[in-house]
């Protein structure tokens, strides 16, 4: 079964639709995502490295992480998340029609609607900026300077926002014609930028820290100039006409609107866990945004790459009344998912304190900082196998225009997260128990297994998943395969010992190390196992 593959810019079959893509394996549209991403994420590696040893855990780096959060949060809504999950189906139902007037009317409307609501948004957030950081981080309403940098910060951070809900629905368009290259890897081009304002922006300031919010904004902006032209190619610019009474963009809105949730509940368990942090010592809203970039490696890397390549295609199933191809592409993608999945999870929980200390630790970044982030990531790493297989399921409802039962299942999770937020966290901190924000880490990472657990009970309740054969002897070689490469990194850690007190250079060496014989441990038991590469094709 062919899912989509790269299709030659330019091709419009004269005043018909687009032609669509040419055909290839949904493995290699993945591959080809993920490689793209692995190029963002090594400079999101570098990124990282330099900001913790720049800023460490101060006053000023937490007061960042909660200005960026905030805007980022509502770029799953805007963009990336529940606009994408809602539009992709609209078009991909446009494009099957063959009419190439209507896709453009369609895209020119949804564009202009898109763009007045974001600007409006905008432009409330940065008016209502005490206001938002009162609310999101309470705990710094007594402490002047952080609570005047964090405000001074959303303003910069917020119109943000709009650039990048601009660049998500270009990016939309550009996946659902198989481009899936170009914007995988713009994200490159943020990470450079961010590293930019740290080492020529910031000196510059009498703050250095809001170098990284102008660096933020600045980024939003090339990216969208960066994928711009790319709509050209493919007769699709838009004029930015609003069309908020067009048929298509209403049922874009009536489709987002149980997005809200749904689509960003990773986001926004996460802005739960920073109002709580807000009232924790100084470094914990630092602490645990380090984790969750470490977390968001291996799920750009595969989980997004997987959820994005199999969005249209589920579509354009479902799209075709194919119910079988439906069910067998959301099978292979769950499969995968658990194949990169389990083994990512463990290695960050067996490699917490490696990777923390290799990536950040240096500078105003300490060897206790390191600890502490380390301890955050260790607890979000037991979620990871589910965030990954939430980046499936999510689309699997979203593919067949159902964003009602995602939002209830969001909804339940948002739920329990604060539940757990409040009961691990609440006892630690009124103990003055140092780790509070461990807490925070452990909730987020077993609402992410709630969340996931939900989506599959209800696919499975409506008939919509019907696993294929071979399911007991997947689940088995992972599990073997995961066996022998705890038995190889962990080997590899005792004979290290103390990873904090050696140097960055040995640190570095024996972290490449652990990460190559573990996975190595883990590819050759699949092997040995009878998994082939073939075995992962659809």
């Amino acid at each position: 079964m062919s899912g989509p593959g790269e299709e030659k810019a330019g091709e419009t079959g004269g005043q018909g639709a687009p032609k669509p893509p040419a055909k290839a394996g949904l493995l290699r549209s993945t591959s080809v995502f993920s490689a793209m991403t692995l190029l963002s994420r090594i400079a999101g590696f570098a990124r990282d490295a330099l900001q913790s040893r720049l800023f460490g855990s101060s006053v000023a780096m937490d007061a960042f992480v909660i200005a960026y959060r905030i805007p980022n949060y509502l770029r799953r809504i805007f963009a990336e998340g529940s606009m994408q999950m809602a539009f992709v189906p609209v078009l991909n139902e446009l494009r099957e029609r063959g009419d190439q007037a209507a896709l453009k009317e369609f895209v020119d409307r949804m564009a202009g609607a898109l763009f007045s609501v974001v600007f409006v948004v905008s432009g409330i957030g940065m008016l209502a900026a005490p206001l938002i950081a009162s609310l999101f981080a309470p705990g710094a309403v007594d402490e002047p300077e952080k609570f005047g940098l964090i405000v001074d910060m959303l303003r910069i951070t917020f119109p943000y926002l709009l650039f990048i809900s601009m660049m998500a629905l270009v990016a939309s368009v550009l996946n659902s014609f198989g481009k899936f290259a170009l914007p995988a890897v713009t994200p490159v081009l943020h990470n450079l930028v961010m590293i930019a304002a740290m080492v020529w922006l910031a000196p510059r300031f009498a703050e250095p820290a809001k170098a990284l919010a102008w660096g933020v904004l600045i980024a939003g902006i090339l990216q969208l100039v960066v994928l711009w032209p790319a709509l050209g190619r493919l007769g699709l610019r838009p004029t930015f006409r609003p069309g908020f009474g067009h048929p298509d963009v209403r049922r874009v809105a009536k489709l987002m609107i149980p997005t809200l949730f749904s689509s960003s509940v990773a986001q926004l368990n996460l802005l739960v866990g920073t109002i709580f942090a807000s009232v924790l010592v100084t470094g914990s809203q630092t602490w645990l945004y380090l984790s969750d970039r470490l977390i968001e490696f291996p799920l750009g890397l595969f989980g997004v790459a997987i959820g994005t390549v199999i969005l249209p295609h589920l579509s354009r199933r479902h799209a075709a009344t194919d119910a079988d191809g439906y069910s067998a592409a959301l099978d292979w993608g769950l499969r995968l998912a658990l194949l990169a999945g389990v083994p990512a999870g463990l290695g960050l929980l067996l490699l917490a304190e490696p990777l923390t200390s290799v990536v950040y630790q240096g500078g105003k970044f300490t060897a206790h900082d390191t600890r502490m982030a380390a301890l955050s990531l260790s607890a979000m790493s037991l979620g990871v196998p589910a965030f990954m297989l939430s980046k499936v399921l999510s689309p699997a409802f979203f593919a067949r225009q159902d964003t009602k039962t995602p939002m209830r299942a969001a909804i339940w999770t948002v739920f329990a997260n604060v539940a757990m937020t409040i009961a691990f966290t609440l006892p630690l901190w009124l103990n003055d128990v140092d780790g509070a924000h461990g807490g925070i880490a452990l909730a987020t990472g077993l609402a992410g297994i709630f969340n996931a657990w939900l989506l599959w009970r209800y696919l499975r309740r409506d008939g919509l998943l019907k696993p294929q054969p071979g399911w007991g002897r997947h689940l088995l070689r992972i599990a073997i395969a995961c066996a022998a490469m705890t038995a190889v990194v962990l080997s590899i850690s005792y004979r290290v010992g103390d990873w904090t007190a050696i140097d960055i250079l040995h640190r570095t060496i024996w972290l490449l190390a652990a990460v190559a014989a573990g996975a190595a441990a883990y590819g050759v038991t699949l092997l040995a196992m009878g998994l082939r590469p073939r075995d992962l094709r659809h």
